[in-house]
C-alpha cells in the first residue's frame, strides 16, 4: 500500500474526532430547549457532561489498549455504532436519569473510542511530519464547534430538541460508518521504508512496565497539569468576561475566537515540533499558556480579551497533540494505544477539575481572581514537569 494513503488515515481521523467531540459538546446547544420542554433542572442536564469527561477518561484507556490488541478499525467501528445508538436513545429519554445514562455514559464511552486509537494509528503511518499529522487529526476537535454545534442549533430551530438529537445520531452513523472502512494498519513494508529512526527507549517494555516507568509518569503528570491549568479558564471565560463588563453576546464570541485560534495553533505547533523538536516546542507552549492565563487578571476590555484569546486558544490547542508524539517516541508503536490512552485518562481528570474549582472559587469570593492565579501556578508546574522529559532519540535518516 502506498505511503500516500497515510493522508487518507489523517483525513478519516480528523472526521471522526470532529463528529465524536462535536456531538458530545453539542449538549450546550440542547440545554435550554431541553430544560424548557422537560422541566429537568439545568444542573441535572449539565451533569451529563461531567459524566462524559469521567467516562471518556476511563474509556480512552480501555479503547487504546483494545486497539493495540485488535487493531484500530474494530475499535472505531464499535465506537461509531455506539455513538449513533446513544444519541438516538438519548433523544427518546423519558426521565433525567435515563438521559444521564444514555448521553452522559454511552456518548462519553463512544466518543472516547476514536481519539487515542486514531492518534496511535496515525503516528504509526508517519515518521517525518508525524507531529503535523497527529495535529491534523486532533484539529477535528477544533472544527467541531464550527460544524456540529451550528447544525444542532439549526435542527432545534427547525424542529424540536428530540428530533434534532435523533437526526444528529443518524448523521453520526452516515458520516462515521463509511469512514471506518478507510482505517488500515500501516503495512510492514511501509513501516520499514519510513526511515531508520532508532528504536524507542521503551519499545521493549510491556504495557504494565511502561505505565510504571519514569517517562510515563512525567508524560502523564505534564498532560494532567496542562489540562488542569487551562480547563477552568476555558470553561469560565464567558462568565469572567461578563463580570468584567463585556456584553453577553460579545463574551460568547471570545470563546469562538479561542476555538478558531486552537485550530490554527494545532497546525502551527505541529510544524514547529517537526522542525525544532517536540520537547522544546511543548515546554515553550506550556510557558506561554501559563503567562497568558495570568495576563487575564489585568484586562477588562473586549479587544484585550480577543488578543489573549488568540494566543491562549492557539497555545492550548497546539500543545495537546504533542503528547501523543512524545509517547510514540518514548514507547514505540506496539503499545502506543495503551500508553496514550492512559495519558488521555489523566488529562480528562485534569479537565474535570477546572470547571469545578472555578465554580467553588466564584461561590466563595464572587470573582475569578484566584482561579486564574491558581491555574497559572499549575501551568508553571506543568512547565517544570515537562523539563524533566529525557532527550528524545535523534533520527539518523530523514525521508519525505
Amino acid at each position: 500500500m502506498s505511503l500516500s494513503y497515510r493522508w487518507v488515515i489523517v483525513a478519516a481521523g480528523a472526521l471522526m474526532s470532529c463528529v465524536a467531540i462535536g456531538t458530545m459538546f453539542s449538549l450546550a446547544i440542547f440545554l435550554e430547549p431541553m430544560a424548557i420542554d422537560t422541566g429537568w433542572s439545568r444542573a441535572g442536564i449539565s451533569s451529563a457532561m461531567t459524566l462524559n469527561f469521567l467516562v471518556m477518561g476511563l474509556g480512552g484507556f480501555a479503547w487504546g489498549a483494545l486497539s493495540d490488541r485488535f487493531g484500530a478499525r474494530i475499535v472505531v467501528t464499535i465506537g461509531a455504532v455506539l455513538l449513533g445508538l446513544a444519541l438516538v436513545l438519548a433523544s427518546r429519554a423519558g426521565s433525567l436519569l435515563t438521559f444521564q445514562i444514555t448521553y452522559g455514559v454511552l456518548v462519553g464511552l463512544a466518543a472516547s473510542a476514536f481519539f487515542a486509537p486514531m492518534i496511535a494509528l496515525t503516528s504509526g503511518w508517519f515518521d517525518t511530519n508525524r507531529s503535523l499529522a497527529v495535529s491534523l487529526v486532533s484539529a477535528g476537535m477544533g472544527v467541531a464547534p464550527m460544524t456540529i454545534s451550528p447544525f444542532a442549533r439549526w435542527l432545534i430551530s427547525a424542529y424540536e430538541w428530540r428530533t434534532a438529537m435523533f437526526d444528529i445520531g443518524i448523521t453520526a452513523w452516515v458520516l462515521l460508518l463509511p469512514a471506518v472502512l478507510l482505517v488500515r494498519q500501516p503495512p510492514k513494508l511501509a513501516v520499514a521504508a519510513i526511515g531508520s529512526a532508532p528504536v524507542a527507549e521503551g519499545a521493549g517494555l510491556t504495557a504494565g512496565q511502561a505505565l510504571r516507568s519514569p517517562q510515563f509518569i512525567v508524560l502523564g503528570l505534564t498532560f494532567f497539569a496542562c489540562c488542569a491549568a487551562h480547563s477552568g479558564p476555558i470553561f469560565h471565560m464567558v462568565s469572567y468576561a461578563m463580570l468584567c463588563g463585556v456584553a453577553p453576546m460579545a463574551a460568547v464570541s471570545i470563546y469562538s475566537v479561542e476555538g478558531l485560534a486552537g485550530l490554527g495553533g494545532r497546525l502551527l505547533y505541529g510544524v514547529l515540533a517537526d522542525r525544532l523538536g517536540v520537547k522544546p516546542v511543548l515546554i515553550a507552549g506550556l510557558a506561554i499558556q501559563a503567562i497568558v492565563i495570568a495576563a487575564y487578571l489585568s484586562i477588562s476590555q473586549l479587544e484585550q480579551f480577543y488578543m489573549l484569546a488568540v494566543i491562549f486558544g492557539a497555545t492550548y490547542g497546539g500543545v495537546m497533540p504533542l503528547y501523543a508524539v512524545l509517547a510514540r517516541e518514548y514507547f514505540g508503536q506496539r503499545i502506543l494505544g495503551t500508553v496514550f490512552g492512559a495519558a488521555t485518562m489523566l488529562s480528562s481528570l485534569g479537565m474535570a477539575l477546572g470547571p469545578l474549582a472555578g465554580g467553588m472559587v466564584f461561590d466563595a469570593y464572587a470573582n475569578y481572581s484566584w482561579l486564574f492565579i491558581g491555574s497559572a501556578i499549575i501551568g508553571l508546574g506543568a512547565v517544570g514537569i515537562a523539563i524533566a522529559f529525557p532527550p528524545l532519540p535523534r533520527r539518523e535518516l530523514q525521508t519525505a
